[in-house]
């Protein structure tokens, strides 16, 4: 069983690209890890990891090695996890980054539900829109919407969050209602995430480019400032939903919404998420199935 020792530090430092992140990943200090990745490396008669003072990377046995026990290592995380799914009770700390009236609305509420199942359990939600930094910052994953950067992270999707453009009563008035996207490029729009909008044109996509007096990530911010006539807006259904059937704003452009990108769950590796992480994880997917917006 010596043999075995040292290969889940070694899989951890080639995944994290250092001792430090593979440390706090594992809950245990820099000088185990690089302890047991040296011992392995002796026992194999080969380096595994080029060291310099600012980088570490797997070297050309390295990366071969690492291929099978990538294999190795997940058999063995899923059937710990088989194990610990039937007899598992929770507890520490379920650290969460969201953000948006979706995750206000319905996510919340679920990870309520599933905090009551679990009562050892304490859930720390931070609403914030910024990327995290998922070791420095201890989270165990983050809530997203729309289009995710190739950062390197696991993106898993939640669900589809279909579009709605929208726009006071009075602006329309003012300024006429569009009856294609293209004649945004005329009015005054409400910018959150990006200014480049991208709608549904008999199945194909097409993007416009628009402009306005106002702009701001928080959804909150963009609703207030569409209902105040200062332009049309255009995001998920959910932001505007009350406000439609209250008659403060009014649909428009509805034959060419989008389905828009979704929301994600986001999170670093499987392999070192905690056992709360991984089952609230899989909570959310269930719990979110054949939610419809």
């Amino acid at each position: 069983m010596d043999n075995f020792e040292g290969i889940i530090e070694f899989v951890a430092v080639a995944e994290s690209h250092g001792f430090s992140a593979a440390a706090k990943q594992m809950a245990c200090s820099t000088s185990h890890v690089s302890r047991q990745v040296s011992r392995l490396e002796a026992r194999l008669g080969s380096a595994l990891l080029a060291r310099t003072t600012r980088s570490v990377s797997l070297t050309e046995a390295g990366q071969i090695y690492y291929r099978q026990c990538r294999d190795l290592v997940d058999g063995l995380q899923q059937a710990n996890e088989q194990i610990n799914a039937q007899q598992v009770q929770l507890n520490g700390t379920l650290r969460v980054s969201a953000a948006g009236p979706f995750a206000e609305q319905q996510v919340v509420p679920a990870l309520i539900a599933f905090a009551k199942g679990h009562p050892e359990l304490t859930v720390d939600i931070d609403f914030n829109s910024h990327k995290v930094n998922f070791v420095e910052d201890g989270i165990d994953f983050a809530i997203r919407y729309g289009k995710l950067d190739d950062s390197g992270l696991i993106a898993r999707k939640l669900l589809p969050r279909p579009l709605m453009a929208v726009a006071s009563k009075n602006y329309l008035a003012r300024h006429g209602t569009p009856t294609h996207p293209s004649q945004l490029k005329n009015h005054s729009c409400i910018v959150s995430n990006n200014n480049h909008w991208q709608f549904d044109d008999a199945g194909t996509a097409l993007y416009v480019k628009v402009h306005g007096r106002w702009k701001s990530n928080n959804a909150s911010a963009v609703l207030k400032a569409c209902e105040l006539d200062l332009g049309i807006a255009y995001a998920p259904k959910i932001n505007f939903s009350p406000a439609v059937n209250a008659g403060r704003l009014r649909p428009i452009l509805e034959p060419y919404w989008s389905q828009g990108a979704g929301s994600w769950i986001v999170y670093q590796n499987r392999r070192f998420l905690p056992m709360r992480a991984r089952l609230a994880i899989d909570y959310l997917l269930q719990h979110f199935k054949d939610w419809e917006e």
